[in-house]
């Protein structure tokens, strides 16, 4: 005991801190080790362990919550949200002006209130393509869909 006062209980307020640090400032990581040390400090009450079971209990309990809040984490939630900080990944799958004949090797579209370089197509001024892909500034869209044309 550290000052009267029994190592499960430290390792209990110090868990609770940390939970109160991770609602504070939110970072989606202490929730983790604060999950742990209050585990642990649990196990301690309830078993009375020794200093070094409690530190592997401790690593062990971590260890596991952070491999479980990955595996939250990690997942996509709704459509689109593993594009989420890829900014050119979300411009796939919309559609967009041509505003310069598209070809292989060169042309323009309008994307909201500006002009992208775009290639693919082809495609004539006017038309309305989809984007497939981004390479660099360069926007790569398909034909626009002819219906009732053949070729």
């Amino acid at each position: 005991m550290i000052d009267g006062i029994d190592p499960g209980w430290w390792w209990a307020i110090g868990g609770v801190v940390l939970l109160i640090a991770e609602l504070i400032a939110p970072g989606f990581f202490l929730i983790f080790v604060g999950a742990a040390a209050v585990l642990t400090g649990l196990f301690t009450l309830m078993f009375n362990l020794g200093a070094t079971f409690q530190l592997i209990l401790f690593v062990i309990y971590a260890a596991l919550a952070v491999l479980a809040g990955k595996r939250f984490y990690n997942r996509p939630h709704g459509p689109g949200a593993h594009k989420l900080n890829d900014r050119a990944a979300q411009l796939i799958g919309r559609s967009v002006t041509v505003t310069k004949a598209v070809g292989v090797e060169d042309g323009r579209v309008r994307l909201g209130d500006g002009e992208w370089s775009a290639r693919g197509g082809p495609a004539a001024v006017g038309e309305q393509v989809i984007i497939r892909g981004v390479e660099g500034n360069c926007l790569i869209v398909d034909p626009p869909v002819r219906i009732g044309v053949s070729k």
